[in-house]
């Protein structure tokens, strides 16, 4: 019942308003996003019929339009272990790194290696 509650304050929070308007995204949304974003997508724990999930029209719309964000995308490619090799980016130490070094090209680069010896 408690994610219900948080659920129903950020449906009704000016953060969440102020986002699909069209205002620009803040820190506090880049904090709060990946956990309930992906909790309101049904990607987490099993649980949106239960919380109703559906039925916080503002969070799922602010869900969607934070997805949309190229830096959103980035971000939560890194650290990620699961998915597509594309979509995953064990460690990032530069802006470069998307291009060069998610695990289908670290998959592309040991064939190249294992062809060439």
């Amino acid at each position: 019942m408690e994610v219900k509650r948080q659920l129903d304050v950020l449906d009704r929070a000016s953060l969440i308003v102020r986002i699909w308007r069209g205002t620009t995204t803040t820190i506090a949304d880049m904090a709060v996003w990946p956990w309930y974003g992906t909790l309101v997508k049904g990607q987490l724990y099993g649980v949106g019929e239960f919380l109703q999930v559906q039925a916080y029209s503002n969070v799922l719309r602010w869900t969607d339009q934070i997805a949309q964000r190229p830096a959103a995308q980035r971000g939560r490619m890194v650290n990620r272990t699961w998915g597509q090799p594309s979509s995953q980016l064990h460690e990032r130490h530069d802006a470069g790194d998307f291009d060069t070094q998610t695990q289908r090209q670290a998959g592309c680069a040991a064939l190249k290696l294992r062809r060439w010896q």
